[in-house]
Protein backbone atom coordinates (compact mmCIF):
# COMPACT_ATOMS: atom_id res chain seq x y z
CA UNK A 1 0.00 0.00 0.00
CA UNK A 2 1.43 3.95 -0.56
CA UNK A 3 2.97 5.99 1.76
CA UNK A 4 0.19 8.42 1.36
CA UNK A 5 -2.57 5.73 2.65
CA UNK A 6 -0.27 4.64 5.35
CA UNK A 7 -0.49 8.55 6.62
CA UNK A 8 -3.78 8.73 6.15
CA UNK A 9 -4.32 5.44 8.61
CA UNK A 10 -1.79 6.78 11.38
CA UNK A 11 -3.55 9.86 11.36
CA UNK A 12 -6.63 8.08 12.24
CA UNK A 13 -5.40 6.16 14.65
CA UNK A 14 -4.36 9.10 16.09
CA UNK A 15 -7.55 10.96 16.18
CA UNK A 16 -9.07 8.21 17.58
CA UNK A 17 -7.08 7.88 20.03
CA UNK A 18 -7.44 11.29 20.77
CA UNK A 19 -11.00 11.41 20.75
CA UNK A 20 -10.97 9.06 23.54
CA UNK A 21 -9.15 10.97 25.73
CA UNK A 22 -11.20 11.88 29.16
CA UNK A 23 -12.25 15.08 29.33
CA UNK A 24 -11.11 14.85 32.81
CA UNK A 25 -6.98 13.93 31.81
CA UNK A 26 -6.72 17.60 29.93
CA UNK A 27 -4.26 19.68 31.39
CA UNK A 28 -4.79 23.30 32.77
CA UNK A 29 -2.15 26.07 33.36
CA UNK A 30 -1.91 27.76 36.16
CA UNK A 31 -3.91 30.88 35.43
CA UNK A 32 -7.04 29.24 35.55
CA UNK A 33 -9.92 26.22 35.52
CA UNK A 34 -10.28 24.69 32.97
CA UNK A 35 -12.93 25.50 30.10
CA UNK A 36 -14.72 22.33 30.88
CA UNK A 37 -15.64 23.43 33.90
CA UNK A 38 -17.85 26.26 33.04
CA UNK A 39 -20.12 23.72 31.12
CA UNK A 40 -21.45 22.68 34.91
CA UNK A 41 -21.29 18.83 33.84
CA UNK A 42 -22.82 16.13 35.79
CA UNK A 43 -20.43 13.34 37.18
CA UNK A 44 -23.06 10.65 36.14
CA UNK A 45 -23.68 11.14 32.53
CA UNK A 46 -26.35 9.27 30.89
CA UNK A 47 -26.97 9.40 27.20
CA UNK A 48 -30.41 9.38 25.22
CA UNK A 49 -29.96 7.40 21.84
CA UNK A 50 -27.60 5.54 20.05
CA UNK A 51 -24.21 7.19 20.12
CA UNK A 52 -22.80 7.76 16.38
CA UNK A 53 -18.95 8.52 16.25
CA UNK A 54 -17.63 10.19 13.60
CA UNK A 55 -14.75 7.82 13.59
CA UNK A 56 -14.40 3.95 12.98
CA UNK A 57 -12.07 1.54 15.01
CA UNK A 58 -10.04 -0.59 13.16
CA UNK A 59 -11.72 -3.37 12.27
CA UNK A 60 -8.53 -5.59 10.83
CA UNK A 61 -5.05 -5.16 10.72
CA UNK A 62 -3.48 -7.28 8.17
CA UNK A 63 0.26 -7.52 8.43
CA UNK A 64 0.36 -4.26 10.24
CA UNK A 65 -2.12 -2.13 7.97
CA UNK A 66 -5.97 -1.43 8.54
CA UNK A 67 -9.50 -2.32 7.18
CA UNK A 68 -12.08 -0.75 9.01
CA UNK A 69 -15.29 -0.88 9.15
CA UNK A 70 -15.80 2.10 6.77
CA UNK A 71 -13.94 0.66 4.35
CA UNK A 72 -16.19 -2.79 4.46
CA UNK A 73 -19.76 -0.31 4.91
CA UNK A 74 -18.24 1.95 1.28
CA UNK A 75 -17.20 -1.40 -0.54
CA UNK A 76 -21.12 -2.79 0.69
CA UNK A 77 -22.20 0.20 -1.18
CA UNK A 78 -20.45 -0.05 -4.22
CA UNK A 79 -21.71 -3.70 -4.46
CA UNK A 80 -25.57 -2.00 -3.66
CA UNK A 81 -24.71 0.89 -6.70
CA UNK A 82 -24.00 -1.82 -8.70
CA UNK A 83 -26.80 -3.88 -8.29
CA UNK A 84 -29.50 -0.89 -8.80
CA UNK A 85 -29.88 -0.66 -4.92
CA UNK A 86 -31.58 -4.01 -4.53
CA UNK A 87 -29.57 -5.37 -2.08
CA UNK A 88 -31.67 -5.29 1.49
CA UNK A 89 -30.96 -4.62 4.61
CA UNK A 90 -30.58 -8.22 5.86
CA UNK A 91 -28.26 -9.44 2.77
CA UNK A 92 -25.97 -6.48 3.71
CA UNK A 93 -25.36 -7.78 6.68
CA UNK A 94 -25.34 -11.27 5.45
CA UNK A 95 -22.38 -10.31 2.87
CA UNK A 96 -19.89 -8.26 5.11
CA UNK A 97 -17.90 -11.28 6.07
CA UNK A 98 -17.34 -11.78 2.25
CA UNK A 99 -16.32 -7.94 1.61
CA UNK A 100 -13.85 -8.37 4.35
CA UNK A 101 -12.06 -11.36 3.02
CA UNK A 102 -12.25 -9.83 -0.20
CA UNK A 103 -10.60 -6.30 1.39
CA UNK A 104 -8.18 -8.64 2.81
CA UNK A 105 -7.24 -10.43 -0.01
CA UNK A 106 -6.54 -7.03 -1.94
CA UNK A 107 -4.05 -5.58 0.34
CA UNK A 108 -2.22 -9.05 0.66
CA UNK A 109 -1.78 -8.34 -3.14
CA UNK A 110 -0.91 -4.76 -3.08
CA UNK A 111 1.40 -5.69 0.14
CA UNK A 112 3.46 -8.72 -2.11
CA UNK A 113 3.46 -6.49 -5.30
CA UNK A 114 4.95 -3.76 -3.04
CA UNK A 115 7.62 -5.89 -1.52
CA UNK A 116 8.44 -6.74 -5.21
CA UNK A 117 9.01 -3.34 -5.85
CA UNK A 118 6.00 -3.25 -8.27
CA UNK A 119 4.40 0.31 -7.66
CA UNK A 120 1.06 1.62 -9.43
CA UNK A 121 1.42 5.00 -10.60
CA UNK A 122 -1.56 7.15 -9.81
CA UNK A 123 -2.20 8.11 -13.28
CA UNK A 124 -2.78 4.15 -14.16
CA UNK A 125 -5.56 4.11 -11.41
CA UNK A 126 -7.10 6.99 -12.83
CA UNK A 127 -7.23 5.80 -16.23
CA UNK A 128 -9.76 2.92 -15.09
CA UNK A 129 -11.58 5.24 -12.85
CA UNK A 130 -12.08 7.07 -15.63
CA UNK A 131 -13.34 4.14 -17.72
CA UNK A 132 -15.79 3.33 -14.94
CA UNK A 133 -17.10 6.77 -14.79
CA UNK A 134 -17.91 6.78 -18.67
CA UNK A 135 -19.74 3.35 -17.69
CA UNK A 136 -22.03 5.12 -15.32
CA UNK A 137 -22.41 7.98 -18.21
CA UNK A 138 -20.69 10.66 -15.98
CA UNK A 139 -17.65 12.51 -15.64
CA UNK A 140 -15.14 11.23 -12.81
CA UNK A 141 -15.54 14.17 -11.09
CA UNK A 142 -19.39 13.75 -11.49
CA UNK A 143 -19.02 9.62 -10.45
CA UNK A 144 -16.83 10.62 -6.97
CA UNK A 145 -19.85 13.07 -5.74
CA UNK A 146 -22.11 10.11 -6.67
CA UNK A 147 -20.26 7.50 -5.11
CA UNK A 148 -20.24 9.64 -1.79
CA UNK A 149 -23.97 10.50 -2.21
CA UNK A 150 -24.52 6.50 -2.16
CA UNK A 151 -22.39 5.57 0.82
CA UNK A 152 -19.33 4.89 -1.22
CA UNK A 153 -16.02 6.42 -2.15
CA UNK A 154 -13.81 7.11 -5.09
CA UNK A 155 -10.88 5.80 -3.12
CA UNK A 156 -12.66 2.61 -2.14
CA UNK A 157 -13.28 2.02 -6.09
CA UNK A 158 -9.83 3.30 -6.81
CA UNK A 159 -8.06 0.72 -4.10
CA UNK A 160 -10.24 -1.97 -6.10
CA UNK A 161 -8.53 -0.39 -9.19
CA UNK A 162 -5.09 -0.47 -7.38
CA UNK A 163 -5.01 -4.22 -6.33
CA UNK A 164 -6.44 -5.43 -9.74
CA UNK A 165 -3.61 -3.72 -11.78
CA UNK A 166 -0.93 -4.52 -8.95
CA UNK A 167 -1.59 -8.41 -8.79
CA UNK A 168 -1.85 -8.51 -12.37
CA UNK A 169 1.84 -6.50 -12.50
CA UNK A 170 3.01 -8.77 -10.09
CA UNK A 171 1.45 -12.26 -11.59
CA UNK A 172 3.29 -11.26 -14.73
CA UNK A 173 6.79 -11.44 -13.17
CA UNK A 174 6.31 -14.10 -11.28
CA UNK A 175 4.29 -16.78 -12.67
CA UNK A 176 5.49 -18.15 -15.97
CA UNK A 177 3.80 -21.19 -17.75
CA UNK A 178 5.27 -23.02 -20.64
CA UNK A 179 2.30 -25.41 -22.88
CA UNK A 180 4.27 -27.80 -24.56
CA UNK A 181 3.42 -29.05 -28.66
CA UNK A 182 3.41 -32.55 -27.04
CA UNK A 183 0.24 -31.23 -24.57
CA UNK A 184 -1.61 -28.93 -27.23
CA UNK A 185 -0.88 -32.05 -29.52
CA UNK A 186 -2.62 -34.37 -27.35
CA UNK A 187 -5.38 -31.78 -26.27
CA UNK A 188 -6.54 -31.42 -30.26
CA UNK A 189 -6.83 -34.94 -30.33
CA UNK A 190 -9.28 -35.28 -27.63
CA UNK A 191 -11.08 -32.81 -29.40
CA UNK A 192 -11.42 -34.11 -32.53
CA UNK A 193 -12.30 -37.34 -31.24
CA UNK A 194 -15.43 -35.25 -29.21
CA UNK A 195 -16.34 -33.41 -32.14
CA UNK A 196 -20.12 -32.70 -32.47
CA UNK A 197 -20.25 -33.12 -28.30
CA UNK A 198 -21.44 -30.20 -26.35
CA UNK A 199 -19.21 -27.46 -24.73
CA UNK A 200 -20.79 -25.27 -22.19
CA UNK A 201 -19.95 -21.44 -21.76
CA UNK A 202 -19.89 -21.54 -17.65
CA UNK A 203 -19.78 -18.45 -15.23
CA UNK A 204 -18.34 -19.38 -11.56
CA UNK A 205 -19.03 -17.81 -8.03
CA UNK A 206 -16.53 -19.94 -5.66
CA UNK A 207 -16.46 -19.51 -1.80
CA UNK A 208 -14.74 -21.22 0.44
CA UNK A 209 -15.15 -22.29 3.80
CA UNK A 210 -14.22 -24.83 6.41
CA UNK A 211 -16.27 -27.21 7.75
CA UNK A 212 -16.90 -24.72 10.74
CA UNK A 213 -18.00 -22.25 8.54
CA UNK A 214 -20.04 -24.09 5.86
CA UNK A 215 -23.88 -23.27 7.13
CA UNK A 216 -22.78 -19.90 6.91
CA UNK A 217 -21.46 -19.63 3.89
CA UNK A 218 -23.96 -22.03 2.18
CA UNK A 219 -26.40 -19.78 3.66
CA UNK A 220 -24.63 -16.77 2.11
CA UNK A 221 -25.06 -18.62 -0.88
CA UNK A 222 -28.20 -18.74 -0.87
CA UNK A 223 -28.97 -15.51 -0.37
CA UNK A 224 -26.44 -14.71 -3.83
CA UNK A 225 -28.67 -16.79 -5.77
CA UNK A 226 -31.80 -14.60 -4.74
CA UNK A 227 -30.22 -11.60 -5.38
CA UNK A 228 -29.25 -13.11 -8.93
CA UNK A 229 -32.72 -14.34 -9.63
CA UNK A 230 -33.79 -11.00 -8.57
CA UNK A 231 -31.84 -9.02 -11.38
CA UNK A 232 -28.03 -9.04 -9.56
CA UNK A 233 -25.67 -9.18 -12.33
CA UNK A 234 -23.39 -12.46 -11.81
CA UNK A 235 -20.49 -10.11 -13.31
CA UNK A 236 -20.65 -7.82 -9.90
CA UNK A 237 -21.51 -10.31 -7.81
CA UNK A 238 -18.35 -12.22 -8.89
CA UNK A 239 -15.78 -9.56 -9.31
CA UNK A 240 -16.81 -8.79 -5.23
CA UNK A 241 -17.54 -12.04 -4.18
CA UNK A 242 -15.85 -15.22 -5.90
CA UNK A 243 -12.22 -16.61 -4.33
CA UNK A 244 -11.77 -17.89 -7.67
CA UNK A 245 -8.76 -16.39 -9.89
CA UNK A 246 -11.78 -16.36 -12.59
CA UNK A 247 -13.31 -13.10 -10.28
CA UNK A 248 -11.53 -10.35 -12.18
CA UNK A 249 -13.37 -11.66 -15.12
CA UNK A 250 -16.55 -11.82 -13.49
CA UNK A 251 -16.53 -15.13 -13.02
CA UNK A 252 -16.19 -16.55 -16.81
CA UNK A 253 -14.83 -19.99 -17.41
CA UNK A 254 -14.89 -19.56 -21.15
CA UNK A 255 -16.25 -22.39 -22.90
CA UNK A 256 -15.56 -26.00 -21.42
CA UNK A 257 -16.45 -29.51 -22.03
CA UNK A 258 -18.48 -30.58 -18.30
CA UNK A 259 -16.14 -33.49 -17.91
CA UNK A 260 -13.29 -30.87 -16.91
CA UNK A 261 -15.21 -29.68 -13.96
CA UNK A 262 -15.46 -31.61 -10.95
CA UNK A 263 -18.49 -34.20 -10.78
CA UNK A 264 -20.89 -32.87 -9.12
CA UNK A 265 -20.52 -28.89 -10.64
CA UNK A 266 -20.49 -31.07 -14.32
CA UNK A 267 -23.77 -33.03 -13.29
CA UNK A 268 -25.61 -29.58 -12.45
CA UNK A 269 -24.15 -27.99 -16.04
CA UNK A 270 -25.38 -31.14 -17.71
CA UNK A 271 -29.16 -30.13 -16.30
CA UNK A 272 -29.04 -26.87 -16.77
CA UNK A 273 -30.33 -24.46 -19.79
CA UNK A 274 -28.44 -21.76 -21.31
CA UNK A 275 -29.90 -18.87 -18.99
CA UNK A 276 -30.28 -20.61 -15.83
CA UNK A 277 -28.70 -20.46 -12.32
CA UNK A 278 -27.31 -23.55 -9.65
CA UNK A 279 -25.96 -23.21 -6.76
CA UNK A 280 -24.92 -23.38 -3.93
CA UNK A 281 -23.02 -26.59 -4.92
CA UNK A 282 -20.89 -28.14 -2.29
CA UNK A 283 -17.32 -28.71 -3.65
CA UNK A 284 -14.06 -29.38 -1.86
CA UNK A 285 -12.94 -26.41 0.25
CA UNK A 286 -16.23 -24.89 -0.37
CA UNK A 287 -19.47 -24.01 -2.30
CA UNK A 288 -19.80 -22.93 -5.98
CA UNK A 289 -22.56 -20.90 -8.01
CA UNK A 290 -22.90 -21.45 -11.39
CA UNK A 291 -24.23 -19.47 -14.30
CA UNK A 292 -24.80 -21.22 -17.85
CA UNK A 293 -24.51 -18.40 -20.69
CA UNK A 294 -24.72 -20.75 -24.00
CA UNK A 295 -24.02 -23.98 -25.51
CA UNK A 296 -22.62 -25.10 -28.48
CA UNK A 297 -21.19 -28.00 -30.22
CA UNK A 298 -17.05 -29.17 -30.51
CA UNK A 299 -15.93 -27.94 -33.85
CA UNK A 300 -19.26 -28.07 -35.62
CA UNK A 301 -21.07 -24.72 -36.48
CA UNK A 302 -23.36 -22.89 -34.54
CA UNK A 303 -26.55 -22.05 -36.11
CA UNK A 304 -26.69 -19.29 -33.83
CA UNK A 305 -23.61 -17.33 -35.31
CA UNK A 306 -25.68 -17.10 -38.05
CA UNK A 307 -26.02 -13.47 -40.03
CA UNK A 308 -29.36 -12.09 -41.02
CA UNK A 309 -30.98 -9.24 -42.83
CA UNK A 310 -34.21 -8.66 -41.52
CA UNK A 311 -37.07 -5.84 -42.16
CA UNK A 312 -39.09 -4.35 -38.99
CA UNK A 313 -42.34 -3.42 -39.02
CA UNK A 314 -43.84 -1.61 -35.97
CA UNK A 315 -46.34 0.48 -35.22
CA UNK A 316 -47.73 2.00 -31.33
CA UNK A 317 -50.80 2.34 -29.91
CA UNK A 318 -53.11 5.31 -28.82
CA UNK A 319 -53.29 6.20 -25.45
CA UNK A 320 -56.09 4.74 -23.97
CA UNK A 321 -56.78 2.59 -26.39
CA UNK A 322 -59.25 -0.38 -25.45
CA UNK A 323 -57.58 -3.77 -25.38
CA UNK A 324 -60.55 -5.46 -27.48
CA UNK A 325 -58.59 -2.70 -30.23
CA UNK A 326 -55.71 -3.82 -29.29
CA UNK A 327 -56.57 -8.01 -30.10
CA UNK A 328 -57.87 -6.43 -33.27
CA UNK A 329 -54.87 -4.68 -34.51
CA UNK A 330 -53.03 -7.46 -33.63
CA UNK A 331 -55.07 -9.78 -35.37
CA UNK A 332 -55.12 -7.70 -38.50
CA UNK A 333 -51.49 -7.20 -38.43
CA UNK A 334 -50.12 -11.11 -38.15
CA UNK A 335 -53.12 -11.79 -41.19
CA UNK A 336 -51.35 -9.28 -43.23
CA UNK A 337 -47.80 -9.96 -42.35
CA UNK A 338 -48.08 -12.99 -43.35
CA UNK A 339 -49.91 -12.64 -46.58
CA UNK A 340 -47.15 -9.92 -47.42
CA UNK A 341 -44.90 -12.03 -50.12
CA UNK A 342 -41.79 -11.48 -47.82
CA UNK A 343 -39.66 -8.24 -47.64
CA UNK A 344 -40.45 -6.95 -50.74
CA UNK A 345 -44.03 -6.24 -49.59
CA UNK A 346 -42.98 -5.23 -45.91
CA UNK A 347 -43.27 -1.27 -47.24
CA UNK A 348 -46.91 -1.56 -48.98
CA UNK A 349 -48.22 -3.50 -45.61
CA UNK A 350 -46.58 -0.81 -43.34
CA UNK A 351 -48.18 1.97 -45.16
CA UNK A 352 -51.83 0.02 -45.11
CA UNK A 353 -51.27 -0.19 -41.30
CA UNK A 354 -49.97 3.49 -40.59
CA UNK A 355 -46.42 1.30 -39.62
CA UNK A 356 -42.73 2.24 -39.84
CA UNK A 357 -40.53 -0.12 -41.60
CA UNK A 358 -36.81 0.10 -40.60
CA UNK A 359 -34.01 -2.00 -42.23
CA UNK A 360 -31.54 -4.30 -39.63
CA UNK A 361 -28.28 -6.23 -41.22
CA UNK A 362 -25.64 -7.93 -39.68
CA UNK A 363 -27.68 -9.15 -37.42
CA UNK A 364 -26.55 -12.10 -35.53
CA UNK A 365 -29.00 -14.63 -34.12
CA UNK A 366 -27.39 -15.67 -30.67
CA UNK A 367 -27.25 -11.12 -29.71
CA UNK A 368 -30.80 -11.38 -30.32
CA UNK A 369 -32.74 -12.17 -26.73
CA UNK A 370 -33.44 -15.91 -26.19
CA UNK A 371 -36.72 -16.48 -27.34
CA UNK A 372 -36.08 -14.31 -30.78
CA UNK A 373 -33.56 -16.35 -30.89
CA UNK A 374 -35.52 -19.14 -31.21
CA UNK A 375 -38.66 -17.60 -33.47
CA UNK A 376 -35.20 -16.58 -36.39
CA UNK A 377 -33.87 -20.21 -36.31
CA UNK A 378 -37.00 -21.70 -37.77
CA UNK A 379 -37.76 -19.06 -40.13
CA UNK A 380 -37.06 -18.86 -43.89
CA UNK A 381 -36.48 -15.78 -45.99
CA UNK A 382 -39.45 -14.46 -47.01
CA UNK A 383 -41.14 -15.01 -43.10
CA UNK A 384 -41.98 -13.22 -40.47
CA UNK A 385 -42.01 -13.90 -36.94
CA UNK A 386 -45.68 -13.64 -34.84
CA UNK A 387 -46.16 -9.93 -33.84
CA UNK A 388 -44.34 -9.31 -30.21
CA UNK A 389 -44.69 -6.18 -28.21
CA UNK A 390 -47.01 -4.75 -25.48
CA UNK A 391 -49.67 -2.12 -25.31
CA UNK A 392 -47.22 0.33 -23.85
CA UNK A 393 -44.48 -0.29 -26.31
CA UNK A 394 -46.13 -1.13 -29.37
CA UNK A 395 -45.92 -4.20 -31.57
CA UNK A 396 -43.58 -5.22 -34.06
CA UNK A 397 -42.93 -8.38 -36.48
CA UNK A 398 -39.24 -9.29 -37.88
CA UNK A 399 -38.96 -10.39 -41.30
CA UNK A 400 -36.37 -12.70 -42.49
CA UNK A 401 -34.71 -10.76 -45.66
CA UNK A 402 -31.65 -12.84 -45.85
CA UNK A 403 -29.15 -14.97 -43.77
CA UNK A 404 -25.77 -16.76 -44.07
CA UNK A 405 -25.11 -19.75 -42.24
CA UNK A 406 -21.73 -20.59 -39.78
CA UNK A 407 -19.47 -23.26 -41.62
CA UNK A 408 -18.22 -25.62 -39.55
CA UNK A 409 -15.61 -24.55 -37.47
CA UNK A 410 -11.67 -26.25 -37.21
CA UNK A 411 -9.60 -26.35 -33.86
CA UNK A 412 -7.53 -23.71 -33.63
CA UNK A 413 -4.48 -25.35 -31.88
CA UNK A 414 -3.22 -21.68 -31.25
CA UNK A 415 -6.22 -20.54 -29.55
CA UNK A 416 -6.01 -23.61 -27.42
CA UNK A 417 -2.71 -23.28 -26.54
CA UNK A 418 -3.99 -20.09 -25.24
CA UNK A 419 -6.42 -21.08 -23.31
CA UNK A 420 -4.79 -23.92 -21.54
CA UNK A 421 -2.03 -21.14 -20.62
CA UNK A 422 -4.67 -19.19 -19.25
CA UNK A 423 -6.01 -22.13 -17.21
CA UNK A 424 -2.59 -22.98 -15.64
CA UNK A 425 -2.07 -19.38 -14.77
CA UNK A 426 -5.08 -18.91 -13.06
CA UNK A 427 -4.42 -22.03 -10.79
CA UNK A 428 -1.00 -20.87 -9.99
CA UNK A 429 -2.06 -17.59 -9.37
CA UNK A 430 -5.02 -19.02 -7.18
CA UNK A 431 -1.92 -21.04 -5.09
CA UNK A 432 -0.12 -17.81 -4.71
CA UNK A 433 -2.79 -15.79 -3.16
CA UNK A 434 -3.74 -18.98 -0.99
CA UNK A 435 -0.29 -18.95 0.11
CA UNK A 436 -0.03 -14.93 1.03
CA UNK A 437 -3.40 -16.02 2.99
CA UNK A 438 -1.75 -18.50 5.40
CA UNK A 439 1.18 -16.29 6.10
CA UNK A 440 -0.01 -13.06 6.76
CA UNK A 441 -0.56 -11.89 10.66
CA UNK A 442 -4.17 -10.68 11.26
CA UNK A 443 -5.87 -9.00 14.23
CA UNK A 444 -9.18 -8.86 13.90
CA UNK A 445 -10.80 -5.49 16.47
Amino acid sequence: MTGRFRAVAALGLAGSALALTPVGAQTVGDEGASPVATLNLPSNISTFGKVEPTFRKATAIINGEIITGTDVDQRLSLIALANGGKISPEETDRLRVQVMRNLIDELLQIQEAKANKIEVERGDIDQSFNRVAVNFKRTPPQLDVFLKENGSSSSSMRRQIHAEVAWSRLLRRKVEVNISDAEVDTIVGRLKAARGTSEYHVFEIFLSSTPETAPQIEENGRKIIEQLKGGGSFQTYARQFSEATTAVRGGDLGFIRAAQLPETLSQAVLGMAPGQLAGPIAIPGGYSIMYLADERKIGMADPRDAVLSLKQIAFAFKPGIADAEVQSKVAAFKQATESMGGCGGASAVADKLSADVVDRDQIIVRDLPPALQEMMLQLQVGQATPPFGTKEDGVRVLVMCGRDDPVDADIDPEKLRTDMEEDRYNKRAQRYLRDLRRDAVIDYR
